[in-house]
């Protein structure tokens, strides 16, 4: 299994990148929140992956953030739901937003992601709040003892929401310690919406 790629970066075309690791390109495939953090072609780059070994092909997929990478493992558990719609509902709303659509039963927030219809977003409602709940770290990083990848996912979720990382990095400079995920990003998006 590889866990993490980290290289340099050698070509950007979403959803998949090319990561060189000494002399070796890796193709990988990434969420459009992963996508929207990397850095330009030719830096360094460090990603949380998961290899996909099927008959004809390996896959790898890579994740800005461990909680990026737990939501996917998560996701390709749940019957008839795959790499690709796993990758769809990553890139169609952040960790956080899909968390809080969960907690709330919210099947309307999973069907405007693409290739999600009622039957499919209503199954992964009712089979993500058991696993959501049996892994805390998804829900709440923060007292899990892991508060940098909580920070690191209330960044990335403001910048898949539009925001710079400027801005997004000095909303996070604002929040109190100790919040998990979704209150982060909800405080976050309400000082940037005062700003």
């Amino acid at each position: 299994m590889i866990g993490r790629i980290a290289g340099v970066l050698l070509d950007k075309a979403p959803p998949q990148i090319i990561v060189d690791v000494q002399g070796v390109g890796y193709e990988i495939e990434v969420p459009m929140s992963t996508f929207y953090v990397l850095p330009a072609s030719g830096e360094r780059v460090s990603l949380f992956t998961h290899l996909v070994v099927r008959e004809d092909a390996q896959l790898l997929y890579g994740f800005a953030s461990e909680t990026e990478r737990r939501v996917f493992r998560q996701l390709i558990r749940i019957s008839g739901i795959g790499a690709r719609t796993a990758l769809a509902v990553l890139s169609g709303m952040s960790v956080g937003e899909l968390v809080e659509a969960v907690a709330r039963q919210e099947a309307a927030r999973l069907i405007k992601v693409p290739g999600i219809g009622r039957k499919t977003a209503e199954r992964l409602l009712l089979e993500l709040k058991d696993k959501f709940a049996a892994d805390a770290g998804i829900t709440q990083g923060a007292s899990t003892g892991a508060p940098r990848g909580v920070s690191d996912d209330i960044v990335n979720a403001l910048i898949a929401l539009g925001y710079s990382e400027k801005e997004a990095n000095q909303a996070l400079k604002q929040l109190p310690e100790g919040l998990n995920l979704s209150d982060g990003i909800r405080q976050a998006l309400r000082m940037l919406a005062k700003s």
